[in-house]
């Protein structure tokens, strides 16, 4: 019988603390079979996953499939493929002044894990992070986010059937579940959201010094160098933007054009949107909706702060709003301020680089940045004064796509980084040895 209704958070995180203590997530083979138990759950469940994701906001089945169950697969994949290698004792060299003795680094569980998880992509951002949890050992409860109600729903009965609650245990409920778990002593805390929500959960762990990987957003810059090819760089921008209607923490926030190149950006902006959406978007199979009306409201206001060059069409019934292009010339609005998270694409001319400089300044540290340049000159400056979490030269968005990077922010942007290897060293503690 499943006593989800009745556990309480007390409960669940002593049940999981005593089954750690028991031993049996540490083991490697226990790690493969959850592994592999978790893998095929996502994909026996592949078609309620897909019509969660439909239900919560209206999301195209390519991009369902591909940036929800496919990613997970591979990093499903990556991990029992490399476990035996990352979970190894690794010897390292011992000094001259403590010959004869031997040097180790193990790795080693946390222990009870809480990862919280975001509603824009509810289950790879949720499922991600628990790849790491289980390859590394740890025990974990999961809080999936309440905004994406049919997801949420998925992703407890998902891991209800696959796991016993001692050992991995989804959490359904609003920001009050969510805070009175962060309060509780964890050995280990990953959270996904806004940065708002990160700094009271970030207090939370404090009062139990627990370890912490925040994952936030913040706005995300993309400088466009006079010298580029107009077309192909508005195809990529436009790409990574709009995807999921642009609700991505690292989706491109604002555009940065060198003034020279910003008439061939516009037409391009132009000509890749019809070819992307057609004439009429609205009934592009290729777009969701916005999740709901408070965020569809926020997202309408912006539109007052610039000049609109394409888009901004609106169905407030449907929580639709087209892909828009909106020129800006007042750093100080609102839009340039807050993160979008949403199908607005800002733009701002510049001639020189202290400009964007100084306007990436205003809003430090992103968590992605990106610069279409052919100037090693521009690319060398930028990237080396330009804090960021990680990004991409001439592209946008796919340095998330490979699980040989650490993705993670800096500052506004989150603390520590995941995916790949990185994941289990999330979730791992590194205990040096020196035996004599």
């Amino acid at each position: 019988m499943h006593d989800h209704l009745i556990d309480t958070p007390e409960r669940i995180v002593a049940k999981q603390r005593q089954f750690f203590h028991n031993g049996a997530s540490k083991k490697i083979a226990f790690r493969r079979e959850a592994l592999n138990s978790l893998k095929k759950a996502i994909i026996r469940n592949e078609q309620e996953i897909l019509t969660a994701l439909k239900d919560d906001m209206k999301k195209p089945l390519l991009e369902s499939y591909a940036s929800e169950i496919g990613l997970i697969i591979k990093e499903i994949n990556f991990a029992l493929k490399n476990l035996g290698k990352w979970a190894k004792k690794k010897r390292v060299k011992s000094t001259l002044l403590l010959f004869p003795s031997k040097s180790i680094i193990l790795c080693e569980p946390y222990g009870v894990a809480l990862i919280i998880g975001p509603w824009n992509y509810p289950f790879y951002l949720t499922f991600t992070p628990l790849v790491g949890a289980i390859a590394a050992g740890n025990c974990c409860v999961v809080k999936p986010s309440e905004i994406s109600p049919a997801s949420s729903t998925v992703i407890r009965k998902l891991i209800e059937e696959t796991f016993s609650g001692e050992y991995i245990k989804a959490v359904e409920g609003d920001a009050e579940t969510a805070k009175s778990l962060s309060e509780k002593k964890f050995d280990k805390i990953f959270f996904s959201g806004s940065s708002a929500v990160g700094k009271i959960v970030m207090q939370q762990a404090a009062k139990h010094l627990t370890s912490i990987t925040l994952e936030l957003g913040g706005k995300s810059p993309c400088i466009v160098d006079k010298g580029v090819n107009a077309y192909l760089t508005a195809k990529r921008i436009l790409w990574g933007k709009f995807f999921n209607v642009g609700q991505t923490c690292i989706a491109p926030d604002y555009v940065m054009v060198h003034k020279d190149i910003k008439k061939a950006l516009y037409v391009s902006f132009s000509k890749c949107l019809e070819t992307f959406y057609g004439t009429d978007p609205e009934k592009s199979p290729d777009l969701g909706r916005i999740i709901d009306e408070k965020h569809f409201n926020r997202l309408q206001n912006y539109l007052n702060d610039g000049t609109v060059i394409a888009g901004g069409e609106l169905d407030q019934e449907k929580l639709f709003i087209s892909p828009t292009i909106l020129e800006v010339t007042d750093t100080r609005t609102p839009v340039m301020q807050e993160e979008i998270f949403g199908p607005i694409l800002p733009v701002i001319e510049f001639s020189r680089l202290e400009e964007v400089e100084d306007a990436v300044a205003l809003n430090p540290e992103p968590l992605a940045f990106y610069l279409f340049s052919t100037d090693r000159g521009t690319v060398d400056r930028l990237i080396g004064n330009i804090p960021f979490g990680g990004g991409c030269i001439n592209d946008t968005f796919s340095h998330f796509i490979n699980h040989n990077l650490p993705f993670g922010g800096r500052g506004q942007s989150g603390i520590g980084n995941y995916h790949g290897r990185y994941s289990f060293d999330a979730f791992s503690h590194q205990k040096s040895l020196l035996v004599k």
